[in-house]
């Protein structure tokens, strides 16, 4: 019975805690404004840009939304871009990601500035 409620008060401190934990992006994520439109159609910052074959748009929860259940909202996201310029993944980030700046909008802005992948934070020069 012990070992039991040890059990239980050990599964519910982990799933409190992997909730609070901020996710992990790959440094080639761009920060932008996603308009999500008729899919695979969306604009980035403004701009038309369109989602790859396979690309996948993940929610707060990091749970993978379909696109046409997004269509009309606009979304603070990070974002990485396939070889032809196509979207390839999408996060929507939660106020705590957010507020992790600065964090570039372009690649020229990642190709000038220092990424630390432990802490996902970027600086400038």
């Amino acid at each position: 019975m012990f070992r039991c409620l040890i059990a239980a008060f050990a599964a519910v401190f982990a799933m409190g805690a992997s909730a609070q934990s901020l996710r992990h992006f790959p440094a080639d994520a761009l920060r932008g404004e996603l308009v999500v439109g008729a899919a695979p159609d969306v604009q980035i910052n403004g701009q038309a840009a369109r989602l790859g074959a396979g690309a996948r748009v993940r929610g707060i929860d990091n749970l993978v939304k379909m696109p046409a259940s997004l269509a009309g909202q606009k979304f603070l996201v990070h974002y990485t871009v396939d070889p032809q310029g196509l979207l390839r993944e999408v996060w929507i980030l939660s106020e705590a990601e957010a507020a992790k700046k600065p964090w570039p909008t372009s690649a020229k802005e990642a190709g000038s500035w220092r990424f630390d992948a432990v802490a996902q934070a970027w600086s400038k020069p």
